[in-house]
């Protein structure tokens, strides 16, 4: 089985900054994708990042300039450095993992609520 936890989630005014972790644990040969998106109350869950095993980086217009997706191979993990942030930012953020275990494979996180408020 792979778990990915995320972390980092919280409440922030508008203006100020959070960074969210995803740490991916379990059984498979590699890594391949990881991405972040995200869900606000009553929409559909949207892409916010993702970066493949290569480094290279995909960004959602709206965060672009704002947000700053990166990766650590080695430790297995994910970060979305969120800066500026806006109320219109307010989601539940989910990491998720596209990996190899003979065939391809994704897993989701749990999900880390962001709020952004004054």
């Amino acid at each position: 089985q792979v778990q990915l936890v995320e972390s980092g989630g919280g409440l922030v005014q508008p203006g100020g900054s959070l960074r969210l972790s995803c740490a991916v644990s379990g059984s498979f040969t590699s890594i391949y994708a990881l991405g972040w998106y995200r869900q606000a109350p009553g929409k559909q869950r949207e892409l916010v990042a993702d970066i493949n095993s290569g480094g290279r980086t995909n960004y959602a217009q709206s965060v672009k300039g704002r947000f700053t997706i990166s990766r650590d191979n080695a430790k297995k993990t994910v970060n979305l450095q969120m800066n500026s942030l806006k109320p219109e930012d307010t989601a539940t953020y989910y990491c998720k993992a596209d990996v190899s275990k003979g065939i391809g494979m994704e897993y989701w996180g749990k999900g880390t609520p962001g709020t952004v408020s004054s």
